[in-house]
């Protein structure tokens, strides 16, 4: 153990406030009681709520969230049963990008809807508006508001995008390849902005998760796998290349590739070998007697006389 935290530098503790634009209270079981109509908060009294889905199970603490564009949500913690889809043959590598939001080694390309990107400029003069009002006034806490709904606009249009295809893929594929991407060190560089807009790390996260409800193994290639450099034919390493190089010929098989395709298949077959190595470890550590018998010792080998000093 070296004694240092894994993961970024964390900063001072931010103090809760009032004038936050988004704000929450968590109640345990006995704080509140879901009733026909909504739910009973302790102190409060009933609160109506329209229903997205009705409750799996008896919840165990339910979050009470009102959100920076005025809206109020309450969100309960319950028991799911997992529920596995039928086993499928399919298996798919996926390479993650900025054009192209996903590229699958079947040669499917999903384009990247960049919903940010498509509400800069309303975004833009709406922030512009609240620049200009006065702080503490009531036309300010209107200008806050719209600018809470675009962003929210966005948030839950790029949500919906990554629930649907995470469930289309995980839906058709038994095993799914991922590359491991450093997205934290990405949204420090000059593409910043377009890292966020794509949401690669939510993206992965919904994949995990639905693949493990739905009985599904996602596999994660290591981020230096050099996944743009290798010819998935013939295997040849052709070193790197610049973001403006979109396809490239192999000079060993004379192959023309596309780089987000080809890197998706050597996405494939890099997840294959790992898993391929995992069975291997396996099958050697619980499977028959894997140590060597003893070897008797040769009757003219070397050896020290019993008789020397």
């Amino acid at each position: 153990m070296s004694g240092k935290r894994r993961g970024r530098k964390v900063g001072h503790p931010r103090f809760r406030s009032r004038k936050d634009n988004r704000q929450s209270i968590r109640l345990t079981r006995n704080g509140f009681s879901v009733t026909a109509r909504g739910v009973r908060v302790s102190k409060v009294g009933d609160l109506r709520l329209e229903w997205s889905r009705p409750l799996a199970s008896v919840p165990s603490s339910a979050t009470v969230i009102r959100e920076a564009d005025g809206r109020y949500y309450v969100s309960f913690v319950v028991d799911i049963a997992d529920e596995p889809y039928p086993p499928s043959p399919g298996e798919v590598g996926i390479d993650l990008g900025l054009d192209r939001l996903a590229t699958l080694s079947t040669g499917e390309i999903v384009v990247n809807p960049r919903h940010l990107r498509s509400r800069q400029r309303h975004l833009a003069r709406a922030q512009r508006a609240l620049a200009r009002k006065r702080k503490g006034s009531a036309n300010r806490r209107k200008a806050v508001r719209r600018v809470a709904v675009l962003h929210r606009k966005v948030r839950e249009t790029r949500r919906d995008h990554h629930h649907k295809l995470a469930v289309r893929l995980v839906r058709d594929n038994q095993t799914v390849h991922v590359e491991d991407l450093a997205v934290a060190g990405l949204a420090r560089t000059r593409l910043a902005r377009s890292v966020h807009d794509a949401g690669w790390a939510s993206l992965v996260g919904l994949i995990e998760e639905k693949a493990a409800r739905r009985g599904r193994t996602v596999v994660k290639v290591g981020r230096f796998f050099p996944s743009s450099q290798v010819c998935s034919v013939c295997g040849m390493k052709d070193g790197p290349k610049p973001l403006a190089v979109r396809t490239w010929t192999c000079p060993a098989c004379d192959t023309t590739h596309d780089r987000d395709l080809n890197a998706a298949r050597n996405i494939l077959f890099e997840g294959r070998r790992i898993v391929a190595a995992g069975r291997a470890e396996t099958v050697n550590a619980c499977g028959a007697e894997v140590r060597p018998e003893l070897v008797p010792a040769v009757g003219i080998e070397a050896g020290t006389p019993r008789g020397a000093a």
